[in-house]
């Protein structure tokens, strides 16, 4: 499945979201997407799924193939943080620079805090995008240990 991914260096810049149709989604079964990053010594790669935002990190110190569980959308989402978003509205973080609800700002970024889409300033439209998203996740891989990571031996 990351056999293509191990050597990125072919799929573009590192520092461009990069879709590679022969890494395929555990979860879903869809494409990722390879996340833009600055190479480092450990040469981590995290691919994320447009469609269910399942993620997969590959590589590290340890090189392992990690992959978050499903977490329910109360717990799964970070806050939003970029220059010219309202502050009266609090928008879900989702990938590569945008908000569920399709918001892009350079620079965008997670925040140190879990958006919750209970909450009344949260904004509709994200509530309304991490509920679909939410509903992607087939049961059977919902529980804690469904989706398999692996890490080298020493």
């Amino acid at each position: 499945m990351f056999g293509k991914s191990l050597n990125a260096r072919g799929l573009g810049s590192r520092l461009e979201a990069c879709e590679d149709p022969g890494v395929k989604c555990d979860v879903c079964g869809r494409a990722m997407w390879r996340w833009p990053v600055l190479p480092t010594a450990w040469e981590e790669e995290i691919w994320s799924c447009s469609w269910c935002h399942a993620s997969t990190h590959v590589g590290g110190e340890w090189f392992e193939v990690a992959r978050p569980p499903y977490l329910p959308v109360e717990m799964r989402w970070e806050r939003a943080v970029a220059e010219g978003l309202p502050l009266d509205v609090s928008h879900a973080f989702g990938i590569f620079d945008r908000t569920l609800c399709g918001i892009q700002k350079a620079g965008m970024s997670p925040s140190d805090y879990v958006w919750l889409p209970e909450r009344e300033d949260a904004c509709g439209a994200c509530r309304e995008a991490a509920g679909v998203i939410d509903d992607r996740w087939p049961q059977a891989v919902r529980g804690e240990d469904a989706r398999v990571s692996v890490a080298r031996r020493l």
